[in-house]
């Protein structure tokens, strides 16, 4: 199992030169990433028995996305997207046609915000903030702020499951919400092989870098950042189930131009009419419709 995982993080990460990791460590305006490139495990976990399925995302459909979002935060309602946009001076909340891309209705993020995750509870949108403390709430329909919540720490991913919200910060924990109060109700520890996900370290950078999230039924799907990879968490246990390996959805070409500017893996929406996930990057030009099957 560490050997599969382990290969999957260096197809992840192959097809993004050295030229390309240094570049982003020193123009990326959000997260450093890793300083040093080594490929060997901080720890070696006692396997369990559970097993940690491979998975892959098979292309139903491939849709425009605008290449101006530093794309934090993906909803999918009522045949439309929901949007959370980054970077200081750019962040913005936007409802978009997926068919077309076209962004229907958009407003700017303060200046002072750096944008992050987002999720829909009941008639408001929920805008997290990267180091700001600071969720912004809006009237669905309107896009009007209707309130402010703040909170302890970074603000990554954010999803709502239809009783609670469960928050990223970038280490292995995700932190349960309550949806009206946005107060702490309690947290998860995310497990690999039935230890924390920190433990483990793959090309000098731990796999705890949960980002963006989606929730589903029983499981949270969440973003791994800087790599091309998605856990499936069970909420309930914490232990991650699956592990999803997107690195071919885009050329290698087009991966390193991308990865250049931030423009990683990130985004996620579930379609529970069919049962398909959209998923799509940061400043990616192509929005993906896909079904996760098993890897061959």
């Amino acid at each position: 199992m560490r050997r599969l995982l382990f290969y999957l993080l260096m197809l992840s990460l192959a097809a993004i030169p050295a030229a390309a990791r240094l570049q982003t460590a020193t123009t990326m305006a959000a997260r450093q990433p890793p300083a040093t490139l080594d490929a060997t495990p901080a720890v070696t976990p006692e396997a369990t028995a559970e097993p940690v399925e491979l998975l892959v995302p098979e292309v139903l459909d491939t849709f425009p996305h605008d290449p101006a979002s530093f794309l934090q935060g993906l909803v999918l309602h009522d045949g439309l997207f929901y949007e959370s946009a980054g970077q200081y001076g750019q962040s913005s909340l936007r409802q978009v046609e997926p068919e077309t891309g076209d962004v229907l209705r958009r407003v700017d993020v303060p200046a002072q915000y750096f944008a992050e995750g987002l999720a829909l509870v009941d008639d408001r949108l929920i805008q997290i903030t990267w180091k700001e403390q600071t969720a912004l709430v809006y009237d669905l329909e309107t896009f009007e702020q209707v309130d402010t919540f703040t909170y302890e720490g970074e603000g990554w991913g954010l999803c709502y499951d239809g009783d609670r919200l469960y928050m990223s910060d970038g280490t292995d924990t995700l932190t349960i919400r309550d949806p009206e109060t946005f107060e702490v109700t309690g947290d998860l520890t995310v497990m690999l092989e039935g230890q924390p996900v920190s433990a483990w370290s793959f090309q000098g950078s731990p796999l705890d870098l949960l980002n963006e999230l989606e929730c589903v039924g029983d499981d949270i799907y969440a973003n791994i950042w800087q790599t091309d990879l998605i856990a499936r968490i069970d909420k309930t246990t914490g232990s991650i189930t699956a592990m999803i390996y997107a690195g071919d959805l885009l050329t290698p070409e087009e991966r390193q131009a991308l990865f250049a500017q931030g423009g990683v893996l990130n985004g996620i929406a579930y379609d529970p009419d069919d049962d398909t996930f959209y998923i799509t990057g940061k400043r990616w030009p192509k929005l993906f419709k896909v079904r996760f099957v098993p890897a061959e």
